[in-house]
């Protein structure tokens, strides 16, 4: 009775287990989309990462700046030997009086150092820094553009490489049946050997060219791990039989992506934000111009007293408390040329920046007409295809009749799988170009 009891429980056991076998199964085969690849290239990808520490860095250092707001204090003491306490009354080779003193000595005591007024270099600096840590921000950016590109070059090589396998794979099956059929034919004395010769010679190369794509997809599939910040010998697969989008391409003008460009572009920014950081430059070297004013204090215990008359061997305190007022007069004339440099400087970053806005407003306009040339081609291939393929068919009818060559069939063949992969790498190009479009106005 136990034992048939037991048959539903391991029934239960069964099921459960062959659930967690398909689940580790689909895992297994999970297919990356490219903004998947991309999410999981923000947290993982090396040069990112290197970024962000970077944008750390920029943040301290602001801190760091902040921190010299607070005033200086310091705490010290000493503890000394003292010798004989000789006074010369009446000159250095007369007999010296001798004031007892005890023979060691020691004081504590602290010091206060507080700053009012710098001309603002204090404040200036904090501002400079959070200027640094912006453009930092604009660098993680960039860079996070950059490896999108890269990534999205990698994605589509692979995208391209597959479905070359799966053409080459297809037309090797078609060749074979084809070779087969020519071998009959031959046989049967209708067509001539040198036809099974270069059918052949179009199989092995048809083969030789499989393999080659193999090694690219092992490379390119190497690259993207490694930009995603995987082991390189993991697995990766894509979902490139479901073919490409390729709606909401050619949405935006010419105009539209220069005005996004130069307020998105972190390029841009960086130049923008080198011409505030310079401007600020000039104000803190004038600022040296200015006086500079303090609070001190400082208060001390000693043993003994020798320092006020009259002297005794008791412990004894004194302390001050003031405003100090400094003035550099060396830096009226010192200054004149360090002024005129960070003037030099910024007119520098301003050039720098028209620069930038021209570098940034030819690639916008080479993207977009490459993005234009791209959608011409997939429009031009698709039409082409449809004829070769129409060609092909004529062609090998007319072969079977013996009313044309097989070199005549064999081009059209190969024309047909050119053209396969000419739309192929034309879709892609059109994506590329578009997202290279993106990175470049700084939206992607």
């Amino acid at each position: 009775m136990k034992r048939y009891k037991s048959i539903p429980i391991l029934g239960v056991i069964l099921l459960l287990f062959a659930q967690s076998l398909h689940a580790q199964d689909v895992e297994t085969t999970q297919t990356w989309s490219l903004e998947e690849i991309w999410k999981i290239a923000e947290s993982n990808n090396r040069q990112l990462k290197l970024s962000d520490l970077n944008l750390q860095q920029s943040n301290l250092e602001v801190l760091e700046a902040k921190d010299r707001l607070l005033p200086e204090i310091s705490i010290g003491g000493d503890v000394k030997l003292n010798t004989k306490f000789l006074i010369y009354n009446t000159g250095l080779f007369s007999s010296p009086q001798d004031i007892p003193v005890k023979g060691y000595g020691y004081g504590v005591g602290y010091n206060l150092n507080f700053n009012l007024f710098n001309g603002g270099k204090e404040r200036r600096n904090i501002k400079m820094k959070q200027e640094e840590e912006t453009r930092r921000q604009y660098e993680v950016d960039l860079q996070l553009h950059s490896v999108k590109y890269n990534l999205a070059i990698a994605y589509f090589d692979l995208y391209k490489y597959l479905h070359f396998r799966d053409f080459l794979a297809a037309e090797i099956a078609a060749e074979k049946k084809q070779l087969s059929l020519i071998e009959s034919l031959h046989k049967n004395g209708i067509v001539l050997k040198s036809d099974v010769l270069r059918t052949s010679v179009k199989l092995s190369q048809l083969e030789l060219s499989l393999s080659a794509i193999e090694k690219k997809i092992d490379v390119t599939t190497q690259r993207l791990n490694i930009l995603m910040g995987r082991d390189t010998k993991e697995e990766l697969k894509i979902n490139y039989r479901s073919g490409l989008k390729m709606d909401a391409i050619t949405d935006s003008d010419y105009a539209d992506y220069i005005a996004i460009a130069l307020h998105q572009s972190p390029a841009y920014k960086m130049v923008n934000s080198d011409i505030r950081l310079s401007k600020m430059n000039i104000k803190q070297i004038k600022a040296t111009l200015l006086p500079k004013i303090s609070l001190y204090s400082n208060y001390n215990y000693t043993y003994p007293q020798i320092s006020f008359y009259p002297y005794s061997n008791d412990l004894w305190g004194f302390g001050q408390t003031g405003i100090k007022v400094q003035f550099s007069i060396d830096n009226l004339y010192k200054s004149k040329h360090s002024i005129a440099r960070a003037q030099l400087i910024t007119n520098q970053a301003q050039e720098k920046a028209n620069i930038k806005n021209d570098e940034i407003s030819i690639q916008v306009k080479e993207a977009y007409l490459q993005q234009q040339q791209a959608l011409e081609s997939v429009e031009t291939v698709e039409k082409n295809i449809i004829k070769t393929a129409e060609t092909v068919r004529v062609i090998r009818n007319s072969y079977l009749n013996q009313e044309s060559l097989l070199i005549d069939l064999l081009e059209a063949e190969n024309a047909l799988l050119e053209a396969k992969f000419n739309l192929t790498t034309a879709q892609t190009n059109l994506k590329l170009s578009h997202i290279q479009l993106l990175a470049i106005v700084g939206i992607l």
